[in-house]
């Protein structure tokens, strides 16, 4: 469903920093096919994505005002996503490289195994990411970046930008998906070192033991609250458990309606787009985590994919 939200000029924005790319989803399969053979599937769906492209298509069918930052392959797909995203994508830069593309195979039981390219991904600089974005943030500006990991070559350089996103004046969350290969002690040192300039750390419940270490969610996210900007809300989605969150010592929980999933590709990010599109229109941490939560679950029982609005999520 698409709520058109009034467009506030000069008002302000989520700037979503991260990967658009295709996704090209496929199955069920099991077992594992065999080298030299070939296996029919039931369904396949190709549709815009990445963990840029997931909020953005959330935002735009939220209403929420926004901005997408990244590159896309000089190839027909990327043609098709910035056509696929229009006026957002028109100053999107087009590099020589062909776009990135992930297939994702489903298997019995909803998990899925995701083959990667990093195409255009893997010519984005820091220096062209913080040219797309304002000198000076608008006050309740927001900048996200999302799907990290997904950038091998700058891992060790986000830090020092999210710092500079910082010093211009935006509000600064962090989603930073699985690395791929896996929480090694220098993933860590560098996403510990992203964490010190992030008002908003918005993590899945693995990920937030695996980055800490710690055997619970909570004392992940006390481990992850002091190691963020002070006064950072500390945010762990927990997929059927709903979401909670952690501000100033206080833990507000908000659990998730029992839905029929269907499709779970990209439930975090529609879920950044629910929370931070509420934090944008004024609402309480409570109603955020709500409508992060409802927004994500309408997401995954539809398909094609839904959207409820804001004011439905937040009822």
């Amino acid at each position: 469903m698409k709520h058109e939200r009034p467009h506030r000029p000069g008002g302000p924005s989520i700037h979503v920093i991260g990967g658009v790319m295709v996704d090209l989803i496929m199955g069920p399969v099991t077992p594992w096919p065999r080298p030299g053979t070939e296996t029919f599937v039931d369904h396949s769906e190709l549709r815009a994505g990445g963990p840029a492209g997931n909020t953005g298509l959330a935002l735009k069918a939220l209403g929420v005002p926004h901005h997408i930052v990244c590159n896309v392959g000089n190839d027909m797909f990327g043609a098709w996503l910035t056509e696929t995203f229009g006026e957002v994508a028109r100053n999107w830069p087009q590099v020589a490289t062909p776009t990135a593309l992930s297939v994702g195979v489903e298997h019995p039981g909803g998990e899925r195994s995701f083959l990667t390219t990093a195409g255009n991904l893997a010519v984005q600089t820091p220096e062209s990411m913080l040219a797309m974005l304002p000198e000076e943030a608008t006050a309740g500006d927001i900048a996200l970046l999302t799907g990290s990991f997904l950038y091998l070559d700058l891992i060790d350089a986000f830090a020092t930008m999210l710092a500079a996103v910082s010093a211009r004046g935006f509000a600064v969350a962090l989603d930073t998906g699985w690395p791929s290969d896996g929480w090694t002690d220098a993933i860590k040192a560098s996403t510990v070192a992203c964490l010190a300039h992030c008002d908003h750390v918005l993590l899945n419940e693995i990920e937030s033991l695996s980055l800490s270490g710690e055997q619970t969610v909570e004392a992940a996210a006390g481990w992850l609250a002091n190691r963020a900007k002070p006064g950072a809300i500390v945010v762990v989605k927990r997929g059927g458990d709903g979401a909670s969150a952690w501000h100033d010592g206080k833990v507000t929980h908000v659990p998730a309606p029992a839905v029929a999933v269907i499709d779970t590709t990209g439930a975090g990010d529609t879920f950044n787009a629910g929370y931070l599109g509420a934090l944008l229109d004024g609402a309480t941490l409570e109603d955020a985590l709500r409508a992060g939560v409802a927004v994500a679950s309408a997401a995954i029982a539809s398909s094609p994919r839904r959207y409820v609005s804001l004011d439905v999520a937040l009822r």
